[in-house]
């Protein structure tokens, strides 16, 4: 099983390994590279994998995930280009695979050696509990075995779609920033629920297992069929919200009031506000 070599120990390298462990991968095929000594402690300590320095890590890795912030992308590309090895015998020819938001795979191959292969990916962070949903777009150098093999990685930890670069700022806003926006809606609904008389643990437990329960059908939904043939279930949002919505209800009277409050014009800024602060960081060649 190829080795694996996770450089930043961050929140999302931490999300990432933790899934990777709970996924089945062994510790034993991880490596990670953090350059605080008190995190690389800590990383040690929770998941026992071994805890190095980049040049370290880089070597005999056939996948290194650079998952740093953007203002350390350089440092540590410069790293792996000094330890980069190329395909020989029974070592296959390494990939790198970056997670840092707004950096093009074209910046990276500039810093690399001619021909290098890299991989982009957003990953969000339920990677950590095996629910993540992450886009991987190429570069120019990766072979459809690497992306294959990168894909599958990722899917160990959640669901992966592959798409052009471009569209990766707006993935960003989307699923990248999107459990954010879950969190604050449920936020809401349970200090909703507490003024309206429910006790704050009543209102969590209640509002954390609809989330759960309703995203559940959705999935669900994708797979079912009525029993003839082609004829797949219609489990869109805007059905699976009809089914739960009696005309004249409470849920109605509530949908009103949401709808009058904007929300689905506050969602679609709060998406067009994210996609633009993406592309505002974005690191190019140009």
């Amino acid at each position: 099983m190829a080795r694996i070599a996770i450089i930043g120990g961050g929140n999302m390298g931490e999300a990432l390994l933790a899934g990777l462990l709970a996924a089945g991968r062994p510790v034993k095929d991880l490596v990670v590279a953090e350059r605080f000594g008190d995190r690389a402690r800590q990383l040690s300590e929770k998941y026992s994998v071994l805890v190095t320095s980049v040049a370290d890590a880089v070597e005999n890795a056939a996948i290194v995930i650079v998952a740093v912030k953007p203002q350390d992308v350089d440092t540590v590309v410069a790293e792996f280009a000094k330890n980069v090895t190329a395909a020989s015998g029974d070592s296959p020819e390494q990939v790198l695979v970056t997670i840092v938001a707004g950096v093009t795979t074209a910046y990276v191959e500039s810093k690399l050696p001619a021909g290098t292969a890299v991989i982009r990916v957003m990953p969000n962070t339920p990677v950590k509990v095996g629910a993540g949903a992450s886009a991987l777009a190429k570069g120019r150098f990766p072979s459809n075995e690497q992306v294959e093999q990168v894909a599958a990685l990722f899917e160990c930890v959640g669901t992966v779609a592959i798409v052009p670069e471009d569209q990766l700022d707006a993935v960003t806003a989307v699923s990248g920033s999107g459990p954010a926006y879950f969190f604050l809606m449920v936020e809401a609904l349970v200090d909703a629920g507490v003024a309206a008389g429910l006790s704050r643990r009543g209102a969590t437990d209640l509002a954390v297992q609809t989330m759960a329960g309703a995203a559940q059908m959705l999935l669900d939904g994708r797979s079912e069929t009525d029993g003839t043939a082609n004829a797949v279930i219609d489990t869109a949002p805007a059905q699976l919200r009809a089914m739960v919505t009696s005309p004249g209800g409470t849920t109605a009277a509530a949908l009103r009031e949401l709808e009058a409050g904007g929300l689905r014009t506050s969602v679609d800024r709060a998406v067009q506000a994210a996609k633009t602060r993406s592309e505002q960081l974005r690191i190019t060649t140009e």
